[in-house]
């Protein structure tokens, strides 16, 4: 299949696709390498393939995605890339798209921010497929990321994401719930959740962040604009990509982002769930963007009495604990610790309240709850004897990728 990739009304490069595969066989033109997705390189007149081919397989749904084996075998397709040509490869998170050589399909008239899309696989992801026959592919379902169950809907007008948890605690559904409340009480810009129940089972839901005329662009692409010297931090090497972009100093929302972490206990803030916005037309940096995806945290997938232990917790995106990653924030003066204090009986009565209760229990409720007093308490003392100190590679983390909760 011969195609251009197209950045809303813009041709970016022509292309060839293996439409069994999604795999990339050769680009043939380019047009605006400025708009190139992030991270791909254009040099002497070449864009990088394998670096084109690694944005593009980004695109697709992961392969250990709850439910995603069984949906493949309904849809009778061998891989999730497959998917992305079925839908143009649009997505609700950017304005890239593919449009087929000879075609006269128009932006307006195609993208999911202003136009309808099926449910259909929405329905085949969430194990409610009905249909067989007139199957509509055409679904920013075929380009969401991550291992949870999910799926976009149209909810009263407005794009929204929703997203399941997964053991039989469901537990990140309520976290996303929790993490919304806390960073509303510090101000930190982020995405709010609120709960929908569908079949008995709790899920998170959040509108769309991103609108026509912006895109996310994740750190991991960020990262890959420049090469990472051995000596140099993860965390100071994404600091200096974006400076070398001229995104500006983000250093105050990095900071913001690293406080709540530690607070919640996050232990999944990848690469890819945190980033950039940006305009898709004028290439200008708008900022970092609001935080979201922060379900993974309170010790979801961890017994009680390891819940209570708090031991040197797992993190990312920076350093390998969170004992390690808050000593990269130059800055605690913004936190009103009073406003935290009551946290504990909030994130307790929460979890104990009706129907939430039914999957949380009050034993696992009052863990949680004493352990985040614990860190709030911590994270006061650290904040009181706050001395910066030059950042190293020392203690970073080596693999930067989304937990796999198929295992």
């Amino acid at each position: 299949m011969k195609c251009t990739l197209m950045h809303k009304r813009l041709e970016v490069a022509d292309m060839e696709l293996d439409e069994i595969t999604g795999f990339i066989i050769k680009i043939l033109n380019v047009y605006q390498p400025e708009h190139l997705p992030l991270g791909v390189a254009y040099k002497k007149g070449i864009a990088d393939r394998a670096a084109l081919n690694e944005w593009w397989a980004d695109r697709s749904i992961p392969a250990s995605r709850s439910g995603v084996r069984d949906a493949l075998e309904y849809l009778g397709i061998s891989n999730t890339k497959s998917l992305l040509v079925r839908c143009f490869g649009l997505s609700l998170s950017d304005q890239y798209w593919i449009r087929p050589i000879g075609s006269d399909l128009l932006w307006e008239n195609v993208n999911f921010f202003e136009n309808d899309f099926s449910e259909d696989i929405g329905d085949v992801l969430f194990g409610h497929a009905n249909k067989a026959e007139d199957f509509d592919f055409s679904s920013p379902d075929n380009t969401s990321d991550g291992c949870l169950k999910k799926r976009w809907k149209i909810i009263d007008g407005k794009r929204c994401l929703i997203k399941g948890g997964s053991g039989l605690e469901k537990q990140q559904t309520f976290n996303e719930v929790i993490a919304t409340k806390i960073m509303h009480l510090l101000g930190i810009p982020h995405v709010p959740y609120s709960l929908i129940w569908d079949g008995g089972e709790p899920y998170s839901v959040c509108e769309d962040f991103v609108d026509p005329e912006t895109e996310l662009v994740p750190a991991w692409r960020i990262m890959q604009t420049q090469k990472k010297d051995n000596n140099v931090s993860v965390y100071r090497h994404f600091v200096n990509c974006c400076e070398a972009l001229g995104a500006g100093n983000m250093t105050s929302a990095l900071d913001k982002m690293i406080v709540l972490d530690y607070i919640i206990a996050n232990e999944d803030r990848h690469l890819n769930n945190f980033g950039l916005l940006r305009n898709a037309e004028t290439l200008e940096w708008l900022g970092f963007a609001p935080i979201y995806d922060s379900g993974s945290s309170f010790g979801y997938d961890k017994r009680v009495v390891q819940i209570r232990r708090q031991s040197d917790i797992v993190c990312k995106p920076f350093k390998k604990t969170h004992s390690d990653q808050i000593k990269l924030v130059s800055d605690f003066s913004w936190i009103d610790f009073e406003r935290l204090r009551d946290v504990p009986e909030m994130i307790y009565g929460y979890l104990t309240s009706e129907y939430v209760s039914e999957f949380i229990e009050d034993s696992r409720a009052l863990a949680i709850s004493e352990t985040v007093r614990k860190r709030i308490e911590v994270l006061r003392e650290i904040a009181n004897c706050h001395i910066k100190t030059e950042d190293t590679a020392e203690g970073d983390v080596e693999k930067n990728v989304a937990e796999d909760y198929t295992k």
